[in-house]
C-alpha cells in the first residue's frame, strides 16, 4: 500500500501582510489630494495663496521702488500716472511696493503668531484632553482668557510689551492660544475613547508614549484646520494693531499703517485707503476658503469619491 508523503503547502514565512502605516498615510493623503482638486474654491484659493507667498518671500527684488522712497512731486497720485502702477501715498511713496512689503509683514507676523499659538496650545491641549487633573486647570484658564475678546488680549499684549513686528506677533499668537487649547482638548477626549488607545494602554504603553505615537498623530489634522482658520485671524490682527500704532512702526511698510495714514486723504485718494484693504480681504478670504476646504477634506466622514 502506497503510503502519501506529500507535505502540506509551508506557510508563508512573511505571515499575514497587513497594511503598514506609512502606507495607510500615504494613501489617506492621496485622497485628501483627490478631494481638494476637485474643489474648484480649493484650487483658486491656493493658487491666491501661493503668489502670495511667492510675491512675499521675493518682495525686495519683486517691489518697483524701495517702500520709504519718496516723490514729492507726485504726492497721492491716482493709479498709472508718473511711473506708479497703483498711483501714490501723501509723501509720494508708491502703493504697489508698500502693498508689496506690507503683505510680506502681514505674512511674517502671522506665521509667527500661529508657531507661537501651535507650539504652546497644542501640548496643553493635550495634557488637558488626556489627565483629567490638568483639565480642570488648564480648561478654568481657558476660559478665563476666552471671556476677552481676541483683539482686546492682543492690544493689551501689545501695549504692554511695546510696538514692533515680534512684539505683535506674541500678542496676537497668546491671544489665539485659549482656541487652539479648546479645539486640541476636544479631539484628545475623543480619540482617548477610542479602541486602539485603550488597547495600548493594556498592552502597558506610557501616558508619554501614547499621546506621542497614538493620539497626536491622529489630532494633526484637526491641528491643521486650526492653523489655516488661525493665520487670517492673524493678519487682521496684525492690521489692527498697526492701525492702533501698537504694530509695526513707520517707515517699515505695513496694511494697517497704509490705512491709518490714508484714512484722512479718504475722499482725495481713495485708492490709498481701498488698495491695501482690499489687500488685507483678499490674504483672508483666501486663507479662510482654503481652510474651509481642507477640513473638508480632512473629514473622515465625507463620501469617498
Amino acid at each position: 500500500m502506497s503510503v502519501d508523503t506529500a507535505l502540506p503547502p509551508a506557510a508563508s514565512p512573511a505571515g499575514p501582510d497587513p497594511t503598514p502605516s506609512a502606507t495607510r498615510e500615504a494613501s489617506q493623503a492621496s485622497r485628501v489630494m483627490r478631494r481638494l482638486r476637485r474643489n474648484p474654491l480649493a484650487i483658486v484659493s491656493f493658487a491666491v495663496l501661493a503668489v502670495a507667498i511667492v510675491v512675499a518671500v521675493l518682495a525686495p527684488w519683486i517691489a518697483p521702488y524701495a517702500p520709504e522712497e519718496t516723490d514729492f512731486a507726485n504726492t497721492l497720485a491716482p493709479p498709472g500716472t508718473a511711473g506708479h502702477l497703483l498711483g501714490t501715498d501723501d509723501l509720494g511713496r508708491d502703493v504697489l511696493s508698500r502693498i508689496i512689503l506690507g503683505s510680506r509683514a502681514s505674512l511674517q507676523v502671522a506665521a509667527l503668531a500661529v508657531f507661537t499659538a501651535l507650539v504652546i496650545g497644542v501640548p496643553l491641549g493635550l495634557v488637558a484632553g488626556y489627565f483629567r487633573a490638568a483639565d480642570a486647570v488648564i480648561s478654568r484658564l481657558t476660559d478665563l482668557l476666552l471671556a476677552f475678546p481676541f483683539l482686546i488680549l492682543a492690544v493689551g499684549f501689545a501695549a504692554i510689551r511695546g510696538a514692533s513686528l515680534g512684539n505683535a506677533a506674541v500678542a496676537i499668537g497668546i491671544a489665539q492660544i485659549p482656541g487652539v487649547i479648546r479645539v486640541v482638548r476636544s479631539d484628545a477626549l475623543r480619540l482617548k475613547g477610542l479602541d486602539f488607545v485603550a488597547a495600548a494602554v493594556v498592552d502597558g504603553a506610557s501616558d508619554l508614549w501614547v499621546l506621542r505615537r497614538h493620539i497626536l498623530p491622529n489630532a494633526t489634522s484637526v491641528v491643521l484646520v486650526q492653523a489655516t482658520v488661525a493665520i487670517p485671524a492673524a493678519i487682521l490682527g496684525e492690521a489692527v494693531l498697526s492701525f492702533l500704532g501698537l504694530g509695526i512702526q513707520p517707515p517699515d511698510p505695513s496694511l494697517g499703517t497704509m490705512l491709518a495714514n490714508a484714512q484722512q486723504f479718504a475722499a482725495r485718494a481713495p485708492w490709498a485707503a481701498v488698495l491695501p484693504g482690499l489687500a488685507i480681504m483678499v490674504l483672508a478670504l483666501a486663507f479662510n476658503v482654503f481652510g474651509d476646504s481642507l477640513r473638508d477634506a480632512l473629514d473622515p466622514k465625507a463620501s469617498r469619491r
